[in-house]
């Protein structure tokens, strides 16, 4: 039962980094006009993948060394 809530925590902590690194990105030259709803579904896509792999990584790693 601890491992579920290390794994929920370890993506958690991997969402918000992953967004807090997105905002580094300027998204505005890349929006067109209008499409702003689509965009903000992007952003949270992309923030799901890089939360997702990092997440990953991480726990790939404390399993191998635990």
């Amino acid at each position: 039962m601890i491992d579920f809530y290390i794994k929920v925590g370890v993506y958690f902590i991997s969402f918000i980094l992953s967004l807090f690194g997105l905002n580094a990105l300027d998204f505005n030259r890349f929006i067109k006009q209008g499409k702003i709803s689509q965009a903000q579904v992007l952003y949270f896509i992309l923030a799901c993948a890089l939360a997702y792999l990092l997440g990953s990584f991480i726990m790939a790693i404390m399993y191998r060394f635990y």
